[in-house]
């Protein structure tokens, strides 16, 4: 597990206030509403459903092992990434595809 770097994850749980993903076998971690989308979202589930597969950055990890996960800035990543911006290199892929590409 590695802060900034781009994962492949499945959305395993829906809340009001976002959504849980596995992102690594085993370890599941948060993206606030806030951090699914460059623009206010209102529920969740106009982003993502259970079992989606999307692209996410770990942004983090609290004293208690919570790790904050972001959807807007992988998919700002990999925006710059495929335009020749920035290397893609961070990236871990799983498979699949964000439905929102």
């Amino acid at each position: 597990m590695e802060i900034g770097k781009i994962y492949r994850a499945k959305v395993v749980t829906i809340k009001d206030f976002g959504a849980f993903v596995e992102f690594l076998p085993g370890r599941e971690g948060l993206v606030h509403v806030s951090e699914l989308a460059n623009f206010r979202v209102k529920q969740v589930e106009d982003i993502v459903q259970l079992g989606d597969e999307i692209w996410v950055k770990l942004l983090g990890q609290d004293e208690k092992g919570r790790v904050r996960l972001s959807r807007k800035a992988a998919m700002e990543e990999r925006e710059k990434a495929s335009s020749g911006d920035a290397p893609a290199a961070s990236e871990s892929a799983s498979g699949g595809s964000d439905a929102q590409e």
